[in-house]
């Protein structure tokens, strides 16, 4: 029979989840109106001058920014992902495939499910036929890629630019044609995408092409995954002959339960003679939605015959046209998405798709480009490691491409897919939000306003339980706020309870960097206050031991899904009231002294006879090989950053190095950042940098294009997550920066991997102040970190 623990295990391959000091002396900060002293010293002449020029915007042509696949990859293609924060779509080799795409918080709600990303009806295909010949007759789309048949194949993916470039010579049956495609969706136009097609056939003849609008069937079968025990959901599966295993190259394990939600077209038109095709849609008992394409033809090229085709699963505009061999036909597929809240219907996305053809490609491509240009200035730029550098660039880009400017919208641990289903976890808070702060503020402002938009949801769910304030979901739909962990999994929504704390220390950090007080009254201090009451009516009071204990949680090691005292929790809830006091006294308003009362006397586990902290309390066996062995190492978390002596520090370090380092199970990239941050508040670089380094060496960065899994085996792929933690180790970690009151602190000596002379993070935002922050070797061959204003306007 399977049990609990095994059938929570199977949802999520962090075991038990669903499909998831020290002070250095202080006088050294940054703030808002002035430089770090006395640093630049020690810095040789030349090197600032190496460092100046880092400054300078990258050419687009830096190998830095280049990621490409060649044929030796048809067996092995990971896809990549094209997206600009609003909506999103994977690639395939051809680079004329229908791919499916997703939109941000739109979200299909089947009754007896959970909720689950919706797939917009895809918009990336053209397919490409020569016509009848003795073998028959073939769409590019539907040949096998053979490296025979597909000659001098490359696919790069641009990260500066953000596009997706793809070049071949394809064979078809003695009729060649050398094909070009190039796809983007648009940085500066969010609703906006394109593919454009240029073929030289070397050929006279007919040739047929189709611009097709994909519309997917809804997918089959579905689980009532919010009803279904687990062992019930592991039948199902099983019945419908299914499998929760990973399958090569690129389906995740649990793709059996990460599906696709439906989008049901309401509304299609085709016009031929425009070259348009539009349609309006509604997510399963969600929002509404609406597409368009705009077709443009090569100049003088007057189709020999020109249709819409419908079907239930296809509206497309079908043309025929007369090529000549040598001549160079470019088409162009403009398309625009919105949804409600977010745009107008399929007339106005008609017209802006119109507009866009009239404008050009040319147009629309370069101002996307110049819109991912302006965001690469701030950027972290390593010397004496290429492979680094792409990777650091991959992961920027990823990350990017899944969250937005200026909203209140959050990112699912997988961004725009449907790995965790789109669900909002602490992810969102403790992993992705620091490693925008510092480079991209405005993004990291929409995941911590996400919060405060779905407060009353929070709130409902604390009153439902008889707690004071806010119980923020464990799983939360990015649009609702609601609670989403399947019934299978049910235990982690009520247990995994930290993520209260993440979400509240979120909020003061973005007020530490920002010192915008007005947002600070109107988002973060309500948001704040309610999780201090939560905490302060969650904790329990023990008169004889005479402190507060947090009992019933699910660990940060979330194998241990029923245990009192986890340290994680602990100190995370007893900061989260901390901060909620000092907010307080920053907007002077009344602060409850039960919150401090309740922080004072909050239990954190300790081993007296060993000196070092606990995972948990001592009364739970830690006799699991589970997937992260320790959490200790979260306790550095930058956000977090538990104030520890040296002796402690490093005694927790050795600890948890046992169980983490003989651990069995697949390397989780999640809890490669912890270690490496770790490492470098202790001072060591070869340490830092080996855990660094596993980034790149543990088999969870797939090629071609470096999409990062949650682990080796299982994947469960665009982790943004673990992104988040690999550019957090060198924001934080190798700089030893942390944001406190006064500012952009240097608490700890920064370090350099051995490998790399220096690094720089441009264009740090600050208070509405910008700064270069470079990490290089001094004369003595220390680590040495100096600050500078930043090139350029905001």
């Amino acid at each position: 029979m399977i049990g609990k623990a095994a059938s929570v295990g199977a949802w999520r391959a962090r075991p038990g989840w669903w499909p998831r000091t020290e002070r250095a002396p202080t006088g050294t900060l940054l703030d808002s109106t002035g430089l770090l002293d006395g640093l630049t010293r020690c810095l040789p002449w030349l090197l600032a001058c190496a460092a100046f020029a880092l400054s300078a915007p990258a050419s687009a042509t830096d190998p830095g920014f280049l990621l490409t696949a060649t044929a030796r990859d048809f067996s092995s293609y990971f896809p990549t992902q094209l997206g600009n924060g609003y909506f999103a779509t994977l690639s395939g080799p051809r680079g004329t495939e229908g791919n499916l795409s997703y939109m941000v918080a739109f979200m299909d709600y089947a009754k007896g499910d959970i909720s689950r990303p919706a797939a917009v009806p895809g918009w990336s295909g053209i397919d490409y036929s020569t016509g009848h010949s003795a073998a028959g007759h073939f769409w590019l789309n539907q040949v096998a890629l053979d490296p025979l048949v597909f000659r001098d194949y490359r696919q790069v993916l641009d990260l500066h630019d953000g596009t997706l470039t793809t070049r071949y010579r394809y064979d078809d049956h003695g009729r060649a044609t050398q094909v070009q495609v190039t796809s983007l969706v648009s940085q500066a136009s969010p609703h906006l995408a394109v593919t454009q097609l240029s073929i030289t056939p070397e050929f006279d003849g007919q040739v047929e092409l189709s611009f097709p609008l994909d519309l997917w069937a809804p997918h089959q079968p579905r689980f009532d995954l919010a009803e279904l025990t687990g062992e019930q959901m592991q039948e199902a599966v099983a019945a419908n002959n299914l499998t929760l295993k990973a399958i090569p190259p690129a389906t995740p394990d649990r793709a059996a339960l990460w599906y696709h939600g439906d989008t049901r077209v309401l509304d299609g038109h085709g016009d031929a003679q425009a070259r348009t095709l539009s349609l309006d849609g509604r997510a399963e008992q969600g929002l509404a939605m609406a597409e368009a394409i705009a077709v443009a033809l090569p100049e003088g090229l007057v189709p020999n015959d020109a249709r819409i085709y419908r079907s239930p699963w296809r509206l497309s505009l079908e043309l025929k046209a007369t090529v000549r061999k040598g001549h160079t036909y470019t088409f162009a597929k403009f398309v625009a998405l919105s949804r409600e809240g977010w745009g107008g219907d399929a007339k106005a996305d008609l017209a802006l798709v119109r507009k866009a053809r009239e404008d050009g490609f040319a147009r629309l491509r370069e101002a996307h480009v110049a819109a991912w240009q302006k965001l690469w200035r701030s950027d972290i730029r390593i010397e004496g490691d290429p492979e680094a550098q792409r990777m650091v660039h991959s992961d920027l880009y990823y990350l990017l491409s899944n969250v937005t400017p200026g909203t209140a919208w959050p990112s699912g641990a997988c961004g725009l897919t449907p790995g965790y289903a789109g669900h909002v976890f602490w992810d969102n808070d403790t992993w992705l939000f620091p490693a925008l702060l510092l480079l991209h503020p405005e993004r990291a402002r929409s995941l911590v306003d996400f919060r405060s938009r779905t407060l009353p949801a929070a709130q409902a769910r604390a009153r439902e339980r008889g707690l004071r304030g806010a119980m923020y979901p464990w799983e939360s739909d990015p649009l609702r706020g609601t609670e989403q962990t399947p019934h299978a999994a049910y235990v982690l929504g009520e247990r995994e309870i930290h993520v209260n704390a993440d979400v509240a220390i979120a909020q003061w950090q973005y007020w530490l960097a920002s010192g915008d007080k007005a947002w600070l009254r109107d988002h973060g201090w309500p948001v704040m206050r309610a999780v201090a009451d939560f905490w302060a009516s969650r904790a329990t009071w023990i008169p004889e031991r005479r402190r507060y204990e947090i009992l019933h949680v699910t660990s940060v090691d979330e194998d241990y899904n029923d245990v009192p005292n986890d340290t994680f929790t602990n100190v995370s809830a007893r900061k989260a009231l901390q901060l909620a006091t000092q907010a307080a006294i920053v907007l002077g308003e009344p602060a409850d002294p039960h919150w401090a009362e309740v922080a004072g006397k909050l239990y954190i586990p300790l081993d007296a006879k060993t000196g070092h902290h606990l995972d948990f309390d001592p009364s739970v066996p830690h006799d699991i090989d589970s997937w992260g062995g320790s959490s200790l190492p979260m306790l550095v978390l930058p956000t977090l950053d538990l104030p520890m002596d040296p002796g402690l520090r490093r005694r927790d370090y050795d600890y948890a190095m046992a169980p983490i380092t003989q651990s069995h199970r697949d390397p989780n990239s999640m809890g490669l950042a912890p270690m490496a941050i770790y490492a470098a508040t202790l001072g060591d670089a070869a340490a830092a940098g080996a855990w660094f380094e596993r980034n790149r060496t543990a088999g969870v960065l797939q090629p071609p294009f470096n999409v990062r899994t949650e682990t080796p085996n299982n994947n469960t792929g665009y982790f943004v997550t673990a992104a988040g933690g690999l550019l957090q180790t060198i924001e934080y970690g190798f700089t030893g920066l942390r944001l406190q009151s006064g500012g952009l602190v240097q608490a700890y000596a920064p370090v350099l991997p051995p490998a790399w002379q220096s690094f720089t993070m441009t264009h740090v935002a600050l208070r509405g102040a910008y700064y270069d922050i470079t990490v290089s070797r001094g004369r003595d061959g220390r680590a040495v970190l100096t600050r500078r204003p930043a090139e350029g306007t905001p």
